[in-house]
Protein backbone atom coordinates (compact mmCIF):
# COMPACT_ATOMS: atom_id res chain seq x y z
CA UNK A 1 0.00 0.00 0.00
CA UNK A 2 1.44 3.36 -0.95
CA UNK A 3 1.53 6.14 1.61
CA UNK A 4 -0.82 8.24 -0.56
CA UNK A 5 -3.38 5.41 -0.71
CA UNK A 6 -3.06 4.84 3.03
CA UNK A 7 -3.54 8.56 3.74
CA UNK A 8 -6.68 8.58 1.57
CA UNK A 9 -8.15 5.63 3.48
CA UNK A 10 -7.14 7.15 6.81
CA UNK A 11 -8.63 10.58 6.22
CA UNK A 12 -11.15 12.04 8.69
CA UNK A 13 -13.96 9.98 7.16
CA UNK A 14 -11.90 6.80 7.26
CA UNK A 15 -11.17 7.34 10.95
CA UNK A 16 -14.88 7.93 11.63
CA UNK A 17 -15.63 4.57 9.97
CA UNK A 18 -12.90 2.83 11.98
CA UNK A 19 -14.11 4.38 15.23
CA UNK A 20 -17.68 3.24 14.63
CA UNK A 21 -16.55 -0.27 13.66
CA UNK A 22 -14.42 -0.52 16.80
CA UNK A 23 -17.47 0.37 18.87
CA UNK A 24 -19.73 -2.12 17.07
CA UNK A 25 -18.33 -4.36 14.34
CA UNK A 26 -21.81 -5.80 13.68
CA UNK A 27 -23.28 -2.48 12.55
CA UNK A 28 -24.80 -2.66 9.06
CA UNK A 29 -23.26 -0.68 6.20
CA UNK A 30 -26.52 1.29 5.97
CA UNK A 31 -26.37 2.32 9.64
CA UNK A 32 -22.65 2.99 9.39
CA UNK A 33 -23.36 5.25 6.42
CA UNK A 34 -25.96 7.18 8.42
CA UNK A 35 -23.49 7.66 11.26
CA UNK A 36 -20.69 9.01 9.07
CA UNK A 37 -22.67 10.65 6.26
CA UNK A 38 -21.96 8.26 3.37
CA UNK A 39 -24.13 6.10 1.14
CA UNK A 40 -24.29 2.37 1.83
CA UNK A 41 -22.30 1.46 -1.33
CA UNK A 42 -19.61 4.05 -0.48
CA UNK A 43 -19.27 2.64 3.04
CA UNK A 44 -19.06 -0.92 1.73
CA UNK A 45 -16.36 0.06 -0.76
CA UNK A 46 -14.25 1.93 1.80
CA UNK A 47 -14.54 -0.84 4.39
CA UNK A 48 -13.58 -3.50 1.82
CA UNK A 49 -10.55 -1.44 0.77
CA UNK A 50 -9.51 -1.14 4.43
CA UNK A 51 -9.87 -4.92 4.77
CA UNK A 52 -7.89 -5.52 1.56
CA UNK A 53 -5.11 -3.20 2.75
CA UNK A 54 -4.89 -4.90 6.16
CA UNK A 55 -6.07 -1.87 8.12
CA UNK A 56 -9.07 -3.89 9.34
CA UNK A 57 -7.67 -7.28 10.28
CA UNK A 58 -10.71 -9.08 11.70
CA UNK A 59 -14.14 -8.90 13.30
CA UNK A 60 -14.42 -10.75 16.60
CA UNK A 61 -16.76 -11.47 19.46
CA UNK A 62 -15.49 -10.04 22.76
CA UNK A 63 -16.18 -12.81 25.25
CA UNK A 64 -16.08 -12.27 29.00
CA UNK A 65 -13.68 -14.86 30.48
CA UNK A 66 -15.50 -14.67 33.83
CA UNK A 67 -18.86 -15.43 32.19
CA UNK A 68 -17.52 -18.59 30.57
CA UNK A 69 -15.88 -19.98 33.71
CA UNK A 70 -12.40 -18.41 33.55
CA UNK A 71 -12.35 -16.12 36.60
CA UNK A 72 -8.57 -15.69 36.86
CA UNK A 73 -6.55 -13.54 34.49
CA UNK A 74 -2.80 -13.32 34.91
CA UNK A 75 0.24 -11.98 33.13
CA UNK A 76 3.27 -14.24 32.94
CA UNK A 77 6.56 -12.61 32.11
CA UNK A 78 9.25 -14.89 30.75
CA UNK A 79 12.99 -14.48 30.45
CA UNK A 80 14.59 -16.96 28.11
CA UNK A 81 18.20 -17.73 27.36
CA UNK A 82 19.60 -20.00 24.72
CA UNK A 83 18.07 -21.63 21.70
CA UNK A 84 14.49 -22.16 22.92
CA UNK A 85 12.65 -19.57 20.84
CA UNK A 86 11.16 -21.98 18.28
CA UNK A 87 10.22 -24.56 20.93
CA UNK A 88 8.68 -21.92 23.20
CA UNK A 89 6.76 -20.37 20.30
CA UNK A 90 5.31 -23.76 19.39
CA UNK A 91 4.45 -24.45 23.03
CA UNK A 92 2.73 -21.08 23.50
CA UNK A 93 0.66 -21.54 20.34
CA UNK A 94 -0.49 -24.96 21.56
CA UNK A 95 -1.72 -23.72 24.95
CA UNK A 96 -5.38 -22.63 24.91
CA UNK A 97 -4.99 -20.76 28.20
CA UNK A 98 -2.67 -18.20 26.59
CA UNK A 99 -4.83 -15.55 24.95
CA UNK A 100 -2.01 -13.11 24.12
CA UNK A 101 1.76 -13.41 23.80
CA UNK A 102 4.04 -10.49 23.09
CA UNK A 103 7.78 -10.62 22.45
CA UNK A 104 9.60 -7.57 23.71
CA UNK A 105 12.80 -6.02 24.92
CA UNK A 106 14.27 -5.70 28.40
CA UNK A 107 14.55 -8.34 31.09
CA UNK A 108 11.35 -10.07 29.97
CA UNK A 109 11.58 -11.74 26.59
CA UNK A 110 7.84 -12.48 26.51
CA UNK A 111 4.70 -11.23 28.20
CA UNK A 112 1.80 -13.67 28.14
CA UNK A 113 -1.81 -13.06 29.14
CA UNK A 114 -3.64 -16.13 30.40
CA UNK A 115 -7.19 -16.94 31.48
CA UNK A 116 -7.62 -19.93 33.80
CA UNK A 117 -10.27 -21.58 35.97
CA UNK A 118 -8.27 -21.72 39.21
CA UNK A 119 -4.96 -21.06 40.92
CA UNK A 120 -4.16 -24.75 40.46
CA UNK A 121 -4.79 -24.34 36.72
CA UNK A 122 -2.46 -21.30 36.69
CA UNK A 123 0.21 -23.36 38.46
CA UNK A 124 -0.11 -26.02 35.73
CA UNK A 125 0.28 -23.38 32.99
CA UNK A 126 3.40 -22.01 34.68
CA UNK A 127 4.81 -25.52 35.12
CA UNK A 128 4.40 -26.16 31.38
CA UNK A 129 6.35 -22.96 30.61
CA UNK A 130 9.25 -23.26 33.07
CA UNK A 131 11.28 -25.69 30.91
CA UNK A 132 11.75 -22.78 28.47
CA UNK A 133 12.85 -20.05 30.89
CA UNK A 134 12.25 -18.15 34.09
CA UNK A 135 8.70 -16.97 34.80
CA UNK A 136 7.27 -14.20 36.92
CA UNK A 137 3.50 -14.04 37.33
CA UNK A 138 1.09 -11.26 38.30
CA UNK A 139 -2.62 -11.78 38.95
CA UNK A 140 -5.05 -9.23 37.57
CA UNK A 141 -7.22 -7.76 40.32
CA UNK A 142 -9.23 -5.52 38.01
CA UNK A 143 -9.13 -3.94 34.59
CA UNK A 144 -9.03 -0.16 34.18
CA UNK A 145 -8.93 0.11 30.39
CA UNK A 146 -10.08 -3.01 28.57
CA UNK A 147 -10.11 -1.78 25.02
CA UNK A 148 -9.40 1.83 24.17
CA UNK A 149 -10.24 2.76 20.60
CA UNK A 150 -7.50 3.51 18.10
CA UNK A 151 -7.96 6.85 16.39
CA UNK A 152 -6.17 9.89 15.02
CA UNK A 153 -5.35 11.08 18.57
CA UNK A 154 -3.01 8.09 18.92
CA UNK A 155 -0.89 9.59 16.13
CA UNK A 156 -0.49 13.01 17.80
CA UNK A 157 3.06 12.73 19.09
CA UNK A 158 4.69 14.73 20.43
CA UNK A 159 1.69 16.36 22.07
CA UNK A 160 1.30 20.10 21.96
CA UNK A 161 2.11 21.91 25.24
CA UNK A 162 -1.59 22.28 26.19
CA UNK A 163 -2.16 18.51 25.61
CA UNK A 164 0.75 17.57 27.88
CA UNK A 165 -0.89 19.13 30.93
CA UNK A 166 -4.02 16.99 30.47
CA UNK A 167 -2.14 13.69 30.26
Amino acid sequence: MTEAAKEKLLDALGWKLLTELQKDARVSFAELGRRVGLSTPAVAQRVRRMEDEGIIRAYRADISPLSVGLPITAFIRMSVVGNVLLKLTARVRSMAEIVECHRGTGEDSFILKVNVVSVEHLKDVIDRLTPYGTTSTSLVLGTIADRNLLGPANLNWPPSPNQRSSR
